[in-house]
């Protein structure tokens, strides 16, 4: 994986970049034990189970498809839930968390408990 920016990328971003290809190194994606990879804009959360041997998306919920007027943080761990609940009903009961290069704090991390919560292993 190759870091590819433009010049008018903001350094904030291209950290961020940087940061995401270190830990995919390392994080890898199977058919026991998927990856679930998020992506924390402005206003929303995105989470996606992936399978990296097959290279296929599981499964993918966002905050745009709960009908939910939750913002911030309450709105990522009813994502968190969602996407738990979703990995439960195909049988998914461990994942491998990515955080893609997001630090692990705030809106992530409620992510994160809110499918631990639901009882998903990662």
């Amino acid at each position: 994986m190759k870091l590819r920016v433009s010049k008018h990328t903001a350094a904030k971003t291209r950290n961020r970049l940087k940061k995401k290809i270190r830990i995919r190194k390392t994080v890898k994606g199977t058919s026991e034990r998927p990856r679930l990879c998020i992506y924390r804009s402005n206003t929303h959360m995105y989470a996606q189970v992936i399978n990296d041997d097959s290279q296929q998306t599981i499964l993918t919920v966002s905050s745009l498809s709960l009908e939910t007027k939750a913002t911030g943080k309450e709105l990522a761990k009813e994502v968190g839930k969602a996407v738990a609940a979703a990995t439960m009903k195909k049988g998914i009961k461990s994942v491998v968390f990515d955080r893609n290069g997001f630090i692990y704090h705030g809106r992530v991390q409620s992510l994160a408990d809110g499918a631990r919560e639901a009882g998903l292993n990662f």
